[in-house]
This record gives structure tokens, C-alpha cells and sequence, in this order.
């Protein structure tokens, strides 16, 4: 069974009552009047009961007992049927929660599928505005996609933060395994947030264009709103998009570099131990004519040439800064 949140009825801009979820159809079918209820986790049960008061097309109601991947918007005669996601992290997980939102001459329905942000600040800041909410139902549905809207801008700024962060330390030292990880899955969440983030702009475009008996004309701008703040979230995804890649490129780049200067140290110090190798190795050969047979400084002139060679390759080495 699910929840009814709250269930009321709207005149003029004002709050006439609330009700019980059998009385919709009757306040609905009064002149100037429209039902707002909210639902967490209908059944079919209730939303059968919907479906009766407010006469549903069929497939509209078979299409909210499913679960979805995408939003999207249907037209079901005068009616319109809405599947939106509000972001939700849970457990430093990201989630999406589904809300359905149906909309005909009369009321606005929505139903909302698991634990998300209530949308009790939307019908409080409605009935803040009984200038607008004299508009009916279309400004009810406006109100509540640009709240939906509203849940993925704090999380799109801590992703901000986080990527900020993570740019800076990757900068500063190399890359732990589980800073690649992490980047990898802020990459995976961001393509996640675009596929929900995507057709909003659709159906924002689509909202400004349909011509129905329960949307005003003067509401259209308020649609072109929501639009535009969508078209700013998907600029501002594409942009910690790039923030992710780069800061995975960079990482490489710094990575790459720092082997490569290992490796000229190791080449620079092989490259010294190498001389005195070969001048002991070929001094060390069986040989009849030795300068220590018949002169008695001859190792120390040897071990002299092999400091003073020594010194001499790790002062030039110093020099091109490989050592």
C-alpha cells in the first residue's frame, strides 16, 4: 500500500481544503477549481482509484506500474504523463528516484517512488504565490519539474569540489590506485546524471509548445525557464566531464614524467659505474707488460683515472639535470 502525502484542492490561488482521495473527482469537476494530490509508492490499488476519479487512459496507467529508464513525456488525449529522476546519493552511492506526474483539466497527480526529497517545499512555495498559482495546474507542473531540476545542482557543485580536489592532489604526488578508481567512478556517475539530465530538455521544449486546455500561454516563459537551467546543468556536466579526463591525463603525464626521470638516473649512474667496470676490467687482464710489475704507483694512477673520470660524468650529468 502506499502513502497519500497530501491530497487538495485549489481555487483562485488559494488552498480551499484538503481532502480524501475518493473526494477527487468531485472538487475536480468544479469550475475554477483543481486537485493537487501526492502519492509515495502507489499501488495499483490507488492508482486504480485514480484512474476511475480522473478518468486515466489505460495505457497510461499500465505505463506507471513499470518502472522506467529514462524520463520521458506521453500525450494521452488532454492528459500529459510525465516520468522524471531526482538524483539521490545514498551511501556515497548514486542513485535516481523515480517521480510519475499525471496532468489533465483538474488536477495535477504526482507519484513518487522511493526515498527522495518530499515535495512538501513545492506546495508550500505555491501557496506562497497565489498570483501564480492562479494559474492552475500548469504552474503546479511547472513548480514541480524545476524542483526535481533543483536536486541536481548541490550535487553537481560537490562533484565540482571533489574533481577540484582531486585535480590538486594529483598535481602534488602520483596517482594511489584509489584515486583512479574514484575518478573512474565520478566519470560513470556523471554519464549517468546527462542520461537523466538529457531529455528534460525535450520535454521542457515540447511543454512550451503544446496547446492544452489546462496550460496558459503566459505560463510558456516559465517552461523556457526550466529549459535554460537544463541546458546550464548539461554545460556544466560536460565541463566536470573534461575536469575528470583531465585530471586523469594529467595524472598520466605526471606519472610518464616522473618514470622517465628515474630512468635517466638509473642511466646517468650505470653510466658511472660503467667506466670504472671497463678500466678495472681491462685492467685486470692477464697481461705481461702491467704498470704495477715494474712502478709502484701504478694502481694508485690507475684509481686516480677513475675518480677523476668518474667525477667528470657525474659533473656533466649534474649539468643536463639528469642526476
Amino acid at each position: 500500500m502506499g502513502e497519500l502525502v497530501a491530497a487538495a484542492v485549489y481555487s483562485k490561488g488559494r488552498k480551499v481544503s484538503d481532502i480524501h482521495l475518493d473526494e477527487g473527482r468531485e472538487w475536480a469537476s468544479k469550475p475554477e477549481h483543481f486537485v493537487w494530490i501526492g502519492l509515495h509508492d502507489p499501488g495499483s490499488e490507488e492508482l486504480g482509484n485514480l484512474q476511475q476519479q480522473f478518468n486515466l487512459h489505460e495505457l497510461a496507467l499500465e505505463d506507471a506500474l513499470q518502472r522506467h529508464t529514462r524520463p520521458k513525456l506521453e500525450i494521452f488525449g488532454d492528459a500529459l504523463f510525465l516520468v522524471l529522476y531526482s538524483p539521490v546519493q545514498v551511501g556515497g552511492e548514486l542513485t535516481f528516484v523515480e517521480t510519475q506526474l499525471f496532468a489533465g483539466k483538474g488536477y495535477v497527480i504526482s507519484a513518487r517512488y522511493g526515498e527522495s526529497t518530499p515535495y512538501t517545499k513545492v506546495r508550500q512555495r505555491c501557496e506562497a504565490r497565489p498570483l501564480l498559482l492562479e494559474h492552475g495546474e500548469d504552474f503546479v507542473l511547472y513548480a514541480l519539474i524545476s524542483f526535481i531540476i533543483e536536486n541536481y545542482r548541490p550535487l553537481m557543485d560537490i562533484y565540482y569540489a571533489e574533481l577540484e580536489q582531486l585535480e590538486q592532489t594529483v598535481l602534488e604526488c602520483a596517482m594511489t590506485h584509489g584515486e583512479v578508481v574514484r575518478i573512474q567512478q565520478l566519470r560513470r556517475d556523471l554519464l549517468r546524471l546527462r542520461r537523466n539530465i538529457g531529455p528534460l530538455a525535450e520535454i521542457c521544449q515540447e511543454l512550451q509548445h503544446l496547446d492544452f486546455p489546462f496550460i496558459d500561454k503566459n505560463m510558456r516563459p516559465y517552461f523556457r525557464d526550466v529549459a535554460i537551467h537544463v541546458n546550464r546543468l548539461l554545460e556544466d556536466l560536460t565541463n566536470l566531464r573534461e575536469m575528470a579526463d583531465h585530471a586523469i591525463e594529467v595524472g598520466l603525464l605526471l606519472e610518464s614524467s616522473r618514470q622517465s626521470v628515474v630512468q635517466r638516473k638509473f642511466a646517468a649512474w650505470a653510466a658511472i659505474l660503467a667506466f670504472p667496470t671497463a678500466v678495472a676490467g681491462i685492467y685486470g687482464m692477464n697481461f705481461h707488460n702491467m704498470p704495477e710489475l715494474n712502478w709502484q704507483y701504478g694502481y694508485f694512477a690507475v684509481l686516480g683515472v677513475i675518480g677523476v673520470g668518474c667525477l667528470g660524468l657525474y659533473a656533466s650529468f649534474r649539468h643536463y639535470g639528469w642526476l
